[in-house]
């Protein structure tokens, strides 16, 4: 019988018009570490999103390095739900309260449209 799963985070950026090929993971940690950086994120008001499955995977990129391919479909569906919420047509509150589930994902705000 195993105890709670540690809480977990992951922090992608993406600056297309930078030049990214593609988001790259610039945070990780477990813990207390992932819970300052979702404090953290809060604060300075960037979206955090609730997927355990998803930062299962991105905890195991190197920090600073592209998400890689086989990641770019599900992040690209997140990212578009993602605008979609951002623009009104989303249907979750999107308040990404991690209720239990022990990972999230942090993305910066979006731009408005």
């Amino acid at each position: 019988m195993s105890g709670p799963q540690r809480k977990r985070a992951a922090v992608l950026a993406y600056d297309a018009k930078g030049g990214d090929t593609a988001p790259r993971v610039v945070a990780k940690g477990y813990g207390l570490v992932a819970e300052r950086i979702i404090e953290r994120a809060r604060d300075a008001g960037l979206y955090v999103h609730t997927a355990p499955e998803m930062v299962s995977l991105l905890m195991q990129v190197d920090l600073d390095a592209r998400i890689p391919p086989q990641l770019y479909q599900a992040v690209a569906e997140l990212l578009a739900w993602l605008y979609a919420l951002e623009r009104g047509a989303g249907d979750g509150d999107g308040d990404g309260d991690g209720d239990g589930d022990g990972g999230q994902t942090v993305f910066p705000p979006l731009p408005k449209r």
